[in-house]
């Protein structure tokens, strides 16, 4: 009788209606009832952590941060709009995601034992979709075989001439430098800083730079076409399943290939041009870090995929690095006249400053290491999933399996508790005035510009080569 009832009442409301609209009403009146509470599942899983309040119901409002330009600031002030600057904290920026300060939570996740993976933000990292490279690399034992593949090559143990190489670009940077000067015309610092950063990787990785420096141009638009491209490859983070829809053989065809003239395309073109030289009978044997991934196993596939990530991935974060310390070094009145004492005093007789001279200048490594603070040059959320089943709890807190923890940089070196009331200045007596301790804990918690544990930058080493070098011969000349 009560199922008679319901079925009168439902023709009551219906009436007229034809069954094929009834039930497709009906269908999307159990759509919304399951997207409802699907979405009050989702938020209660997190409730626990407080962020901006449209970011715990939809992913638009990270959509919209990090497709903004300015997402680590917007990171930092959510991050600040819920909890307090002096201690470390966890923030909520979606529905799935955490953001966090702090660095003792970032190297609980990083460590080498850690049970964390990376989540499907890296997805978004794979700059040829048809290949993987070692950044995106998410399964384990396939990423630590490729990492202990390509290690010796980024610590330039079997790259020939890797300290001469950046020699010779530094001195190819300050000619072009020293041609504007003489000219006394204005120069786009910031943009040559990229040319600069963009001919040594290119040197180092497969023989040659580009030739950003030498033509004093953006070769092939490479830097004007991928900025353009940044916003929609950072939503791909956010939106990873994106990267499979693009991929797929319906818009392949429609989007840029290898065998376009310009930009990031181009750049693809010639990584396979570059890598097919080393490999079949009459193959070309380089003591480059090319020459040394191949040499320890890489397949020609795997080798195209590494140098496109070097270049694009070892450029950019340098240039950031250089174009920003210099900026502060030349518009602070007491750091200008301390750093060039210091390197007035330094002799050697090279023309560029040998490595392991400048490593063991401490005012140039404060400035080095406080330019690095100041502005971090990779700031992305670089999120790892919380592992399942048991999940994780920090500091009482619990996380649920599944969840995905970013890190927010701005955040860790605006830490009043770790830098000091005055963290938002360009200081490099920090470092020097810092003992015991408080030494160790800034140093940790700088380190993870690089990231840490098994998750480490390889590029390390030539990066902060390129620093040891750069600055002094600014002073030098």
């Amino acid at each position: 009788m009560a199922e008679a009832s319901f079925l009168d009442h439902m023709r009551e409301i219906v009436g007229d209606v034809r069954p094929s609209i009834a039930i497709a009403g009906l269908v999307a009146i159990f759509v919304v009832l399951w997207s409802v509470l699907s979405t009050w599942q989702q938020y209660n899983r997190l409730r626990e952590f407080k962020g901006p309040r449209l970011a715990a119901l939809s992913k638009w409002w990270l959509i919209k941060k990090v497709g903004g330009g300015r997402a680590y600031l917007d990171f930092w002030e959510s991050r600040n709009n819920t909890l307090t600057i002096s201690t470390g904290s966890i923030a909520r920026v979606g529905p799935n995601d955490l953001l966090t300060d702090d660095p003792e939570l970032i190297r609980h996740i990083l460590n080498v034992r850690t049970e964390y993976r990376l989540s499907d933000w890296y997805d978004g990292m794979r700059f040829d979709p048809g290949n993987n490279n070692i950044l995106p690399w998410r399964d384990e034992d396939e990423h630590f075989k490729l990492r202990s593949k390509m290690s010796a090559g980024y610590r330039g143990r079997e790259v020939e001439h890797l300290e001469p190489k950046i020699d010779k670009n530094i001195l190819s940077f300050m000619k072009l430098l020293g041609k504007y000067a003489d000219e006394k015309k204005p120069v786009d610092f910031g943009r040559r800083a990229q040319f600069f950063t963009l001919d040594v990787i290119s040197d180092l990785a497969f023989g040659e730079p580009l030739g950003f420096l030498e033509t004093d141009s953006d070769v092939y638009k490479y830097i004007q076409i991928t900025e353009e491209m940044l916003p929609a490859v950072m939503v791909t983070t956010i939106i990873p399943w994106l990267v499979k829809v693009l991929s797929s053989p319906v818009f392949k065809s429609l989007l840029p290939s290898e065998k376009d003239r310009l930009g990031f395309e181009k750049l693809m073109g010639i990584a396979k041009q570059v890598t097919a030289e080393r490999f079949g009978p009459d193959k070309k044997v380089q003591k480059d870090m090319l020459g040394s991934f191949i040499a320890h196993g890489l397949t020609q596939k795997e080798a195209e995929s590494e140098i496109l990530l070097q270049t694009v991935a070892g450029s950019d974060t340098t240039a950031t690095a250089i174009r920003l310390t210099m900026l502060h070094i030349i518009t602070n009145p007491l750091v200008h006249p301390t750093l060039r004492a210091e390197i007035s005093k330094t002799h050697f007789s090279e023309p560029v400053i040998p490595d392991a001279i400048g490593r063991d200048l401490p005012y140039l490594q404060a400035v080095i290491k406080e330019g690095l603070r100041i502005f971090p040059p990779v700031a992305g959320l670089m999120s790892k999933q919380v592992p399942p089943p048991q999940g994780d709890t920090w500091k009482g807190k619990f996380i649920p399996d599944g969840t995905k923890i970013g890190y927010c940089a701005w955040g860790i070196f605006r830490r009043e508790d770790i830098w000091g009331s005055d963290a938002g200045e360009f200081r490099p007596e920090r470092w020097l005035e810092s003992k015991g301790e408080k030494l160790r804990e800034r140093e940790s918690a700088l380190e993870l510009i690089f990231s840490y544990g098994r998750w480490q930058c390889l590029g390390r080493p030539v990066a902060l080569m390129e620093l040891n070098k750069v600055y002094v011969k600014f002073y030098n000349d």
